[in-house]
């Protein structure tokens, strides 16, 4: 490089670095906007609520007002959870959309025939086995009652019982504890009347018995209870002395007691408490429902469960399940979780992502290094090259004939410097080359200051001898 050829290649080589800066800031720019952009959409999908698809029927059913309610909470209460209930027929409805994927949660009785994939995550309510049978009117001018005339689930027998509700369920529940209490089924004539036809069962003088399966509070039953007893004389409850026996053999269902009065006062019916079995309706969830998302469901429910219960009075019957029961239907992970405290903490459940995304951004420092490398390639070939024309400067300057050359070079030398340090302030060279690149600018210092003291001597012994020649000794 000539000292006439070094303005204008500077200017050219200043101007190729301006557009690789400008091209770099707009590089810069662009992965910064990709990267907020990454970011905000994932602080979206993170904060947004979960909404769950929940099947539940027939409408108008206790059950469905209670997860209308539920919906209704959880949108005005929760952050997290949304529910969308779906309307179904009925609880078999409600668990075979669930089977196919259909819906998030669906509402089911426990002893109906559950999807493979479905896991309890709350007990709706229970459901108690209420079996009695009339004790007769009294006849007339006289104040005694007929005694009645089935005193036993085994009484039972070639009678004719009345079954409040027309799900299936209740007929295969009356079987059970018939089969339990040595009664062949076969020999017990069933017949069915819905919720809206108790004056009906109340009036059918061909009933020998009546079944009725609710919570110890519903309305339908104590309607039933009051309307025979009315009808046909003061009820006679039925213990099923085998409930603890059912419970063993199926684990769907539970034994349990009927208190004393729950149905009447004044007389108590029941006037002692009564040995039965219950069936629980569940909130019940896919299998493969994220643990994180049946958890936060879980905790909502029951933190606004007083909120629900306002809207809708039978969410006072929602429960945990119980986790220490030996049950045919298993407890949701998300829901054992919060129950037995065992609920893994945020990095327990993110720690492997955290070390993924560190990883994953040290390969993206890694590959922006290179990139960067490549992109200011041609900046790391102009300070080899300037590297290689400083070091024939250097010959240059020990072989340099005048001061007029050494400045030359010097001035040279000045504009390498000043490109040189523009392309480490821009980030194109690594503080190594410029540690080369001082090495052999220390050099080409060295022998210009080597060869201007060099020209110096040489300059003063001419003069010298000029001196000498015409007799005339110098001063100083």
């Amino acid at each position: 490089m000539s000292s006439s050829e070094s303005p204008s290649q500077t200017t050219s080589d200043a101007a190729r670095r301006e557009r690789r800066r400008s091209n770099s800031l707009l590089l810069v720019l662009a992965v910064g906007f990709l990267v907020f952009g990454a970011a905000a959409g994932a602080l979206y999908y993170a904060l947004r609520p979960d909404v769950l698809r929940i099947a539940v029927g027939p409408p108008g059913s206790d059950d469905y007002k209670v997860i209308q309610a539920m919906a209704d909470a959880f949108g005005s209460e929760s952050r997290t959870i949304r529910l969308a209930p779906i309307k179904t027929e009925g609880a078999v409805e409600s668990l075979a959309l669930l089977g196919a994927g259909k819906a998030d949660l669906a509402v089911g009785r426990g002893d109906l025939e559950m999807p493979a994939a479905a896991q309890t995550v709350a007990v709706l309510r229970k459901n108690f086995v209420v079996l009695w049978a009339p004790s007769g009117l009294a006849g007339k001018g006289s104040k005694r009652k007929s005694p009645p005339k089935i005193k036993e689930v085994a009484d039972l027998a070639g009678r004719r019982v009345g079954v409040i509700g027309r799900t299936p369920a209740n007929a295969a529940l009356l079987r059970v504890i018939l089969s339990a209490a040595g009664v062949q089924a076969d020999k017990v004539a069933v017949t069915h009347f819905g919720t809206e036809q108790i004056q009906e069962l109340a009036r059918d003088r061909t009933l020998d018995a009546f079944m009725a399966v609710g919570p110890l509070d519903s309305k339908i039953t104590s309607e039933a209870v009051v309307a025979t007893a009315r009808a046909r004389g003061e009820p006679k409850f039925l213990a099923i002395e085998t409930s603890e026996a059912i419970a063993l053999k199926y684990p769907r269902y539970e034994s349990e007691e009927i208190p004393p009065s729950v149905f009447n006062a004044d007389p108590a019916w029941p006037d002692d408490k009564v040995e039965t079995v219950s069936v629980s309706h569940l909130i019940v969830a896919r299998k493969t429902l994220s643990e994180t998302t049946v958890a936060a469901f879980f905790r909502q429910l029951f933190a606004v469960r007083q909120t629900i219960a306002r809207l809708a009075p039978g969410a006072a019957h929602i429960a945990k399940p119980d986790l220490e029961k030996d049950t045919e239907l298993q407890v949701h992970r998300g829901a054992a979780a919060v129950i037995d405290g065992n609920e893994r903490t945020f990095l327990d459940r993110y720690g492997d992502y955290f070390w993924f995304g560190l990883l994953l951004l040290s390969g993206i420092g890694s590959a922006g290094a290179w990139l960067r490398r490549y992109l200011n390639r041609d900046e790391r070939e102009d300070n080899t090259s300037h590297r290689k024309r400083i070091l024939a400067m250097v010959s240059s300057a020990r072989t340099a004939e005048s001061n007029q050359e050494l400045l030359a070079l010097q001035r040279e030398a000045d504009a390498i410097i000043a490109e040189t340090l523009e392309c480490y302030d821009d980030g194109a060279i690594e503080g190594e080359e410029l540690a080369a690149f001082g090495l052999v600018l220390d050099l080409l210092s060295n022998a210009i200051a080597e060869r201007r003291a060099a020209l110096q001597r040489a300059t003063l012994e001419t003069v010298r001898g000029a001196v000498a020649g015409h007799g005339v000794t110098p001063r100083g």
